[in-house]
């Protein structure tokens, strides 16, 4: 993201149970609102965000914190989703749910650091500065 007077950092750390992702939910649909994403790219950020938690919950740690960090830069939201893993395997990328995660929210990335925490990486540019589809 390019740094603007407009970039804003949050950064949410839920216990790792699926029982919290309507939290997330809800922050990221109005984090993304806060944007002026549209409604429709509203609902698709929160899905995506939804779905990488639920790619990630599957492998966490006992007992884990999820954290998620939204960035905030102008036209363009970025979400990292990382949980402590028991294996530190990265999330397939020819599945049917990494297909849906990449067409919901653009760009998406995966990665895993030495301590075995994956972390999912999305990004959205806001719907109306996107190229035309032809």
């Amino acid at each position: 993201m390019t740094a603007t007077d407009r970039d804003d950092t949050v950064v949410l750390r839920l216990p790792a149970q699926g029982a919290y992702l309507s939290v997330l939910r809800t922050a990221t649909a109005s984090l993304a609102s806060r944007l002026d994403f549209t409604i429709d790219d509203i609902e698709d950020l929160r899905i995506a965000v939804d779905e990488a938690c639920a790619m990630l919950l599957s492998q966490a740690v006992a007992g884990a914190d999820l954290t998620c960090r939204f960035e905030l830069g102008g036209d363009v939201m970025a979400v990292a989703v990382s949980v402590p893993t028991v294996d530190g395997a990265l999330p397939s990328r020819d599945t049917f749910a990494w297909t849906v995660l990449t067409a919901l929210a653009g760009e998406v990335d995966s990665s895993v650091d030495g301590e075995k925490v994956v972390t999912l990486s999305l990004r959205k540019t806001r719907a109306d500065l996107q190229a035309p589809v032809r």
